[in-house]
This record gives C-alpha cells, sequence and structure tokens, in this order.
C-alpha cells in the first residue's frame, strides 16, 4: 500500500505553501517516502466520506495501509519515527526535536494564526485598530524569544530535525506581514529551511495543483 495525503483542489492561499498539507509533503520528501495525493474541495471535506478520516473537516489527512491519521503535527511525527532522516538518533537530542515540534504548534503557531485571523476576518471591525497592536506584541513576544533561542546557530538543536521543519512551516505564515524582517536571524532560519531540495519539491508540488488553468 502507498501512502496517500489530502489537500486541498484549490488552496485558499493560491498555492504559496501556507496550507498545512504542504508540511506533511515536505516531511515525506525529507525521508525520501513516495506518496499519493487526493484533491477534495471544500464541499467534500464536510461530507462522510472524509469526516471518517477527519472528524472536523479538514487537511490534511494521511492513510498508509489501515492507518488513518489527521492533524499535521502527528502525521509528521509519525513519519518521523518510522522513517531515518527528521529525528536523531541520540535519546536526548531526539527528544529535544520532539519538544521543538510541540512548542512550534503550541507556543509559537497560536498568536501568528491570531494575527493572520485578525487581519484578514477582523480588520474591518470598529475595535480593530486598538485590538491589533496587542495581536502583534504577542508575535513579537515570542519571536523575541525564539530568536534568542535560536542565536547564530542554523538550526534549533544541532541538525536539520522535524522540530525544524515544523518551526519552520509556521513562521512561513509572518512572511508577507513582514515581521519576521525585524529577525534577521529567523529569517535567515526560514530561508535556510525554504533552501532545502525536499522543501523545493514539496512547494513545487502545492504550487503545481494550484496554477491557473490554461
Amino acid at each position: 500500500m502507498s501512502i496517500t495525503i489530502t489537500a486541498f483542489e484549490r488552496s485558499p492561499d493560491g498555492g504559496k505553501g501556507l496550507a498545512r498539507d504542504t508540511r506533511v509533503r515536505w516531511a515525506l520528501e525529507e525521508v525520501g517516502q513516495p506518496y499519493e495525493v487526493r484533491l477534495v474541495s471544500f464541499k467534500a471535506m464536510k461530507e462522510p466520506a472524509h469526516l471518517a478520516l477527519h472528524p472536523f473537516g479538514q487537511i490534511p489527512t494521511y492513510e498508509d495501509g489501515d492507518l488513518g491519521l489527521f492533524e499535521t503535527g502527528a502525521i509528521v511525527f509519525h513519519i518521523a519515527e518510522r522513517h531515518a532522516g527528521l529525528l536523531p538518533e541520540d535519546a536526548n537530542a531526539r527528544a529535544r526535536a520532539i519538544t521543538w515540534m510541540f512548542a512550534a504548534l503550541s507556543t509559537v503557531e497560536p498568536p501568528i494564526l491570531e494575527l493572520v485571523t485578525a487581519r484578514l476576518l477582523e480588520g474591518d471591525k470598529s475595535w480593530s485598530a486598538q485590538r491589533m497592536p496587542l495581536v502583534e506584541d504577542r508575535v513579537r513576544n515570542r519571536l523575541g524569544q525564539l530568536s534568542h533561542c535560536l542565536g547564530d546557530a542554523s538550526w534549533l538543536d544541532g541538525a536539520f530535525s522535524a522540530g525544524d521543519l515544523m518551526m519552520v512551516s509556521v513562521l512561513l505564515r509572518l512572511k508577507a506581514s513582514g515581521m519576521l524582517d525585524e529577525y534577521p536571524n529567523l529569517s535567515a532560519y526560514v530561508a535556510r529551511g525554504e533552501a532545502r531540495p525536499a522543501y523545493k519539491r514539496a512547494f513545487a508540488a502545492q504550487l503545481a495543483v494550484n496554477k491557473p488553468l490554461g
């Protein structure tokens, strides 16, 4: 049985790599595992067949034989545990890499998503001007802490790991805002992630789905 993941039939970001299937594609590319993609429409995501795979009606999902998974953190963790290339062999280094995966999703991503929501969906609200500086401050607080942790290192803990894959994926959401440029080491860190051949293949595959027809 081959690995099959689901992705947007037409991604809201137009193929800029921000849809979460890119994270899974990247992980599979890093470990050299072939995979198939089943594209789903927004309508299909809410239908019983897809809800049986993802109870919250989102993407991506991951199927391999009789195993079905949802949530990118869980999927990438499974890939990293099953295939060499994303987690160190040393037990302590492995545990730290997993910690950075959780940090990316649980500590760094929430304020970034709050900022995205505030700008895209709440910008026209009467209270937006007063709230926005507070939202931006929460993002900057996390970025400052992360910048301090990274320092002048190439990756978060020695060699590139699943922790870096998840963190770079999360930080990519800030590129358009310009906020990432306030932290040169983080901007360079994200650029190193984007320069990895596996990321380039994942991005190209996601972009190909969303290119205009004709």
